[in-house]
């Protein structure tokens, strides 16, 4: 019997492993599909030996505090398929963990699947060299980086992005609103300073800062921040105590970040696949993203900007960009500000974010599990 070994990191890689199991559990019916993966991938009998979450951690130094933990998973997940080889393996995303591991395991001659690539376009150039060194064939998101791959000899199929066909190509703000009890008539900004307690730790106070400013100079505004789940919810309502916010407007809902986005006029946004969601429903939107200060004196000599997807896939400075210290509540709010009473500048991102939606359009699912197919099949070929 065929195995499919497959590692996601987190939620994003779990929401990617599930549209990828979609299509190839009906290609490989009687495979025994297994590794770390999280809820959306068990939906199609996949076996998790470790909880997805032990790896869901961000940032240099918050990574060295899990390093012995980690690293044995990885170590023990090696001996495993060592010992009983898939006829594939699948790493998707979590570049630190899975990278390293198939390394080790194309060097046993078992062939490996890297899902997205790496962020080689903002920073670390030189992990291309690993990659080359680690895949049999890389799946990338974005078309931009099919030629990267090409010049560097590395197999690459571009399989577009999931996203793009979970939204609509003509949003209606008007019903998101009314789901979420929202008034048609008056302004609505949305607030989403990240899914992680760490991001929320690091950015939510400040994006709470730029909704009070903005509600002093727009007395009628509305405010919607969406969360992750209820633990999220929790600290954000202990954040809101922190900040005088009495008579602004604003809810907390959860598991309704895309409604959120819809209802907006304007989206708070923290750097990261969001960004290209608040994209994809063409909406103004200002990003903004702080770490561990440790963390970022290491990540501003790696980074090169932009960072935002939205301003990456443009190939230029579509929206504004604030980090670390010149991410302040004042910064975000004044940037909010004019995207609100712009409205040329509504219509021309419009535009553009709809040929950014059109361009990223592909049957994600179908193309990714013929890809994972083949790389199988030619494996056992060489075999």
């Amino acid at each position: 019997m065929d195995a499919v070994a497959i590692v996601a990191g987190e939620v994003s890689g779990d929401i990617l492993g599930g549209h990828l199991l979609s299509a190839l559990r009906p290609m490989l019916p009687d495979a025994r599909m297994h590794g770390i993966g999280g809820p959306n991938m068990q939906e199609f009998g996949f076996i998790s030996h470790w909880p997805m979450e032990k790896l869901s951690v961000n940032g240099f130094f918050e990574v060295f505090a899990h390093f012995r933990e980690i690293k044995g998973i990885r170590d023990s997940l090696l001996r495993q398929l060592v010992a009983e080889p898939p006829a594939v393996f699948v790493g998707i995303d979590a570049p630190e963990f899975n990278l390293g591991l198939e390394k080790k395991l194309k060097k046993k001659d078992i062939p490996t699947v890297h899902f997205v690539s790496p962020s080689l376009w903002a920073w670390r150039r030189g992990r291309i060299r690993t990659i080359h060194r680690s895949v049999s064939r890389i799946l990338v998101l974005f078309p931009f980086e099919v030629e990267i791959y090409e010049n560097a000899g590395i197999p690459v199929t571009y399989v577009g992005h999931p996203v793009a066909k979970t939204i609509p190509l003509k949003p209606d703000p008007s019903k998101a609103r009314a789901v979420l009890g929202l008034a048609p008539d008056r302004p609505v900004v949305a607030i989403m300073p990240g899914s992680r307690m760490s991001e929320l730790k690091y950015n939510g106070e400040i994006f709470i800062g730029a909704a009070r400013l903005l509600a002093e100079r727009i007395g009628d505004i509305q405010f919607v921040a969406p969360m992750a789940g209820q633990s999220q919810s929790a600290y954000f309502t202990g954040l809101l105590d922190r900040v005088q916010m009495e008579g602004v407007d604003l809810q907390i809902v959860e598991d309704s970040s895309h409604l959120a986005i819809e209802a907006a006029d304007v989206v708070l946004v923290a750097s990261g696949t969001a960004t290209l969601e608040v994209a994809l429903f063409k909406k103004p939107m200002v990003i903004g993203y702080r770490l561990m200060r440790a963390t970022w004196e290491i990540a501003k000599r790696l980074v090169t900007p932009p960072i935002g997807l939205p301003n990456i896939l443009a190939r230029e400075m579509l929206v504004p960009e604030f980090y670390q210290n010149e991410m302040t509540s004042s910064a975000l709010a004044d940037a909010a500000y004019r995207q609100l009473n712009d409205l040329s500048l509504q219509s021309a991102l419009k535009e553009r974010f709809s040929l950014m939606h059109e361009s990223l359009l592909r049957d994600t699912a179908a193309l990714s599990a013929q890809a994972v197919r083949d790389v199988m099949l030619q494996g056992r070929k060489n075999t």
